[in-house]
């Protein structure tokens, strides 16, 4: 009784030290993905690949072409190199993959391979992968960020129908000769 309890307890600690390994990898950076205006999260795990990911970057966004292989993940060049770590990986649906040093793999299913682990992707489901990875598509357009801003997409005018405004965008009551904006439109007076 005395070895099962020592070799339980051994076990306890085993399991306990790889769970705080794992948890000291983790980067508090996050990075950012959109694809068709949407963004998603991504937890960075701590090694030189995500450093220098990071560092580009901060520099700015990169926006990159990906294509769906294989059933199980989109991926293609991010058109530079980060250093590799390379170690054999059970990929799982959500992680961010360094393969080859210049090329970015998203994962929504399964494959084992040897690679670099950069991060995953925050809280979706493996069908909320599949939808926003676009799973089965071609020519995917993903921009890697830091920021989760994706710009203006759209803008809307609260303007009254018919009022005069200056090129610097205040009302004019009675416009006389000049440049001004009326209905969205440039009218010379």
């Amino acid at each position: 009784m005395k070895q099962i309890m020592i070799l339980l307890a051994a076990m306890l600690l085993t399991a306990c030290s790889k769970d705080s390994e794992v948890k000291a990898q983790t980067m508090t950076q996050k990075m950012y993905i959109t694809i068709d205006g949407q963004t998603q999260a991504v937890t960075l795990v701590d090694n030189q690949a995500t450093k220098t990911l990071v560092e580009k970057l901060q520099q700015t966004p990169v926006t990159v072409t990906l294509n769906s292989s294989g059933g199980f993940e989109i991926w293609g060049s991010l058109g530079f190199s980060l250093p590799t770590n390379n170690e054999q990986i059970n990929a799982q649906p959500g992680d961010v993959i360094l393969y080859n040093g210049s090329n970015i793999c998203i994962f929504y299913g399964t494959n084992s391979w040897s690679y670099t682990r950069l991060g995953k992707i925050d809280s979706l489901s493996e069908s909320q992968l599949r939808t926003f990875l676009k799973a089965g598509e071609s020519n995917i357009s993903v921009t890697l960020s830091l920021s989760n801003t994706t710009g203006i997409s759209s803008v809307h005018s609260n303007a009254e129908s018919g009022v005069y405004y200056s090129l610097n965008g205040q009302r004019v009551e009675n416009p006389n000769k000049g440049i001004f904006i009326r209905n969205g439109k440039k009218v010379i007076l």
